[in-house]
């Protein structure tokens, strides 16, 4: 998995990078290496060009965090410690959107890379890794953008696995217990 690509040049050239060192491994090893190659989307512009990515990837992996991150244009650590609670206060946020997933900025962009890339891949994985894998609202509109998994750290886990069936089965959400 290729982290903060932006275009598909820099997937090719790493990719390109990768495959030579690990066919160089496998010989010295005498062995034979088969492995996907996929990108983490994690900027903005990836998102807009995941047709084109989607031509040299073989999976997209969701960073959410740094894709809300480069999408608002701010640190989630500078933010939390700075004025981040005044704009909770003030209604700017409803919730974090590194709790939950900004449907409207960058869950557009999740909708739309996964839509152009599997219009070039129809077959192409996609998933999320980051807390926003945990976050049970966040997990049903995954579910509704098609992605095939979520990823979280472990103590999330369950919440995760709860949220995925629910979303599998059609629950309305979170919300409906």
């Amino acid at each position: 998995m290729i982290p903060l690509v932006g275009s598909i040049q820099e997937l090719e050239l790493v990719t390109e990078e990768a495959t030579r060192v690990l066919a160089e491994v496998a010989e010295a090893n005498g062995c034979t290496l088969k492995f996907p190659i996929g990108t983490m989307i994690e900027l903005p512009r990836a998102a807009l060009t995941a047709g084109q990515i989607a031509e040299a990837a073989q999976f997209f992996s969701f960073g959410t965090n740094d894709l809300t991150q480069t999408t608002w244009g701010f640190s989630r650590d500078d933010v939390e410690a700075a004025f981040f609670s005044t704009y909770l206060e003030r209604g700017v946020f409803g919730v974090s959107p590194f709790e939950s997933i900004d449907r409207e900025g960058v869950g557009a962009l999740v909708r739309m890379a996964v839509e152009k890339g599997r219009a070039v891949r129809p077959k192409l994985k996609c998933g999320v890794c980051g807390e926003h894998g945990g976050d049970p609202d966040s997990v049903h509109f995954f579910n509704e953008v098609g992605l095939d998994y979520v990823s979280c750290s472990p103590f999330r886990v369950p919440i995760a696995r709860l949220e995925a069936g629910r979303a599998a089965l059609g629950s309305g959400g979170s919300d409906s217990r």
